[in-house]
């Protein structure tokens, strides 16, 4: 059975950082023949509810840091994020969150010091899912209906 990483607010999981969901009902139907597997770092390190999480650009480097408090949590998700990855170092396909600050592939605002959009990149999850599975069918739901695995 093949298997398949899906972002957990697009499977209707109330783990986004303001306590709701994604849901994308047409997903769950798309893959009901294989195994998923929910995917979301943020909610078991933060919780939910959370403070909102950006990417922020420093000294040429992505951080991760907290909105309001402006702390640095990105080797807390980075270990998260790892930790996943090596108990689910299988995977047919992955299916990300667009825009967020974990999962977002090409889509997630890269901001400076003073929270200016520099650019759109990938969130810290995308970048390790496109390292550890460089052969692999990376996407996220915006363009799920026209990727085949």
């Amino acid at each position: 059975m093949k298997k398949v990483i899906i972002s957990a607010c697009l499977l209707g999981e109330y783990c986004r950082y303001d306590g709701k969901t994604k849901a994308v009902d047409a997903l769950v139907d798309k893959f009901k023949d294989c195994e998923i597997i929910p995917f979301c770092p943020e909610a078991p390190i933060f919780g939910t509810p959370r403070e909102r999480i950006n990417v922020v650009m420093l000294s040429g480097q992505k951080r991760i840091i907290t909105d309001e408090t402006n702390v640095d949590v990105t080797q807390k998700l980075s270990d998260e994020i790892d930790s996943f990855i090596k108990r689910n170092s299988e995977a047919d396909a992955i299916v990300l969150k667009s825009k967020s600050p974990s999962c977002g592939l090409g889509t997630t605002p890269m901001l400076d010091k003073n929270k200016n959009i520099l650019e759109y990149g990938n969130g810290l999850a995308a970048d390790k899912f496109l390292e550890n599975y460089p052969k692999k069918n990376i996407f996220d739901e915006s363009s799920y209906v026209t990727k085949t695995y």
